[in-house]
C-alpha cells in the first residue's frame, strides 16, 4: 500500500492580482506547503502536481503562457515530482493521472487545492469513484464566493457546505494539523 499527495491547482490566477482570485489563497497553500514537506520527507515518491490550463480563452483564466497558468511558488514542483496537466475541474478526466498512480501501487490518496466547490469536489469524488482511499486536507484548499439567484453565498460558507458533504459518507476530512500530528512518530 503506498499513498500519494494530489495537489490540484495551486496557481497563480487564484492569488491576490490573480483573473480569479479566491478568499485566502495564501492560507490554504501555506497549508498545503506543510503537507508537501511532509511528503517530500516521508514519501517523495509520489507527490503530484496538477496544473489546470485553459483549453478555451473563453474561461478567462489559467491561460497558456500566462503568468497565472503558473504553479505558486508555495508549491513549487522539485524537478523530480510529477506533473499532470488538466484541461477539466476532474483531475482524472483525459489525464494520465489514475495510470501514474496506479504504476506506483498507490492505493490512497491524498488531496489538496483549489477551488474547493469545482475542481476539488471533482477530483475527490472522482478518486474513490476509481477505488483510492481518499482523504481532503480541508484547511489546505481554499473557494470564493458564489451567486445564487438574488443572493451571494460566502467564501466560507461555500467550502464547508461542500467539504461537509464529502466528508459526510464521501471521503476523510482532516486539517492540516491533525494529519501532520496523526503522522508525527510514523511514515506511510
Amino acid at each position: 500500500m503506498s499513498t500519494a499527495l494530489i495537489i490540484v491547482d495551486i496557481q497563480n490566477d487564484y492569488f491576490p492580482n490573480g483573473k480569479m482570485e479566491l478568499s485566502n489563497p495564501d492560507k490554504a497553500a501555506a497549508n498545503a506547503a506543510k503537507i508537501l514537506d511532509w511528503f517530500r520527507k516521508n514519501n517523495k515518491d509520489n507527490v503530484f502536481h496538477v496544473q489546470h490550463i485553459a483549453s478555451s480563452p473563453e474561461l478567462g483564466f489559467f491561460l497558456p503562457d500566462t503568468e497565472g497558468v503558473e504553479i505558486n511558488e508555495t508549491v513549487l514542483p522539485l524537478e523530480r515530482e510529477n506533473i499532470v496537466v488538466k484541461n477539466f475541474p476532474n483531475s482524472f478526466l483525459k489525464t494520465d493521472l489514475e495510470s501514474k498512480l496506479r504504476a506506483n501501487g498507490v492505493t490512497k490518496v491524498v488531496i489538496v487545492g483549489m477551488m474547493t466547490h469545482m475542481c476539488i469536489d471533482a477530483t475527490v469524488r472522482a478518486a474513490v469513484d476509481l477505488g483510492f482511499e481518499t482523504t481532503l486536507i480541508e484547511d489546505a484548499c481554499a473557494t470564493r464566493e458564489l451567486p445564487y439567484q438574488d443572493q451571494v453565498v460566502p467564501a466560507e460558507q461555500v467550502h464547508n457546505a461542500f467539504v461537509s458533504a464529502l466528508g459526510s459518507m464521501y471521503c476523510g476530512v482532516s486539517s492540516t494539523e491533525d494529519f501532520l500530528q496523526q503522522r508525527a512518530n510514523t511514515s506511510l
